[in-house]
């Protein structure tokens, strides 16, 4: 049995869930996100919370039961809350900024990296070296914030770098003079 997909959903007040076939539709104060039930689950409605069934014991069906239900869960919660990635950059000269439609990264390399910000995305940046990622959609704020971190991983040296705020990186011990 499936722990997590047998939990019922609480539904937030300003949230609602419509369910047309297999196409589920989640709307809330933030806006609204649509997603598609895998084929042998479904979707039941009770007033204030939501549950999913599976069709079958196969392990595929109680794979995908979990799995639907946690992505429901994050669509409840991003209409509801929204999702936030915070993102820091250490290095002398590194610097962020947002143009238009374009996050401008310079990392040290020869040329500013223009990375486009997906629609449903707000980007913020602060003190040239602070970038704040927000949406709804928990997969395309991560996403993006991977993206953006991949061009430079901190590295474990001197931990030069673009890093989430809080991640911990292990440092490493220079070349130490052999005498």
């Amino acid at each position: 049995m499936s722990r997590v997909g047998i939990k019922s959903i609480a539904l937030p007040e300003k949230v609602t869930v419509t369910v047309n076939g297999a196409e589920v539709k989640v709307e809330g104060p933030k806006g609204s996100l649509e997603w598609s039930l895998p084929e042998g689950i479904s979707l039941d409605q009770e007033e204030g919370s939501v549950s999913l069934n599976r069709a079958s014991e196969q392990r595929q069906m109680r794979a995908l039961h979990g799995t639907a239900r946690s992505l429901i869960n994050n669509m409840v919660s991003g209409v509801n809350e929204g999702f936030v990635k915070d993102l820091e950059i250490l290095g002398v000269g590194f610097r962020a900024a947002v143009k238009g439609d374009k996050l401008d990264l310079s990392l040290g390399k020869s040329h500013p990296i223009l990375h486009p910000i997906p629609s449903g995305l707000k980007v913020t940046v602060t003190d040239n070296t602070k970038i704040k990622v927000e949406g709804i959609d928990k997969q395309a704020v991560g996403q993006f914030a991977a993206e953006v971190r991949g061009y430079y991983p901190p590295e474990p040296y001197k931990g030069k770098g673009v890093r989430y705020v809080g991640e911990y990186v292990r440092r490493k011990a220079g070349k130490s003079v052999q005498k």
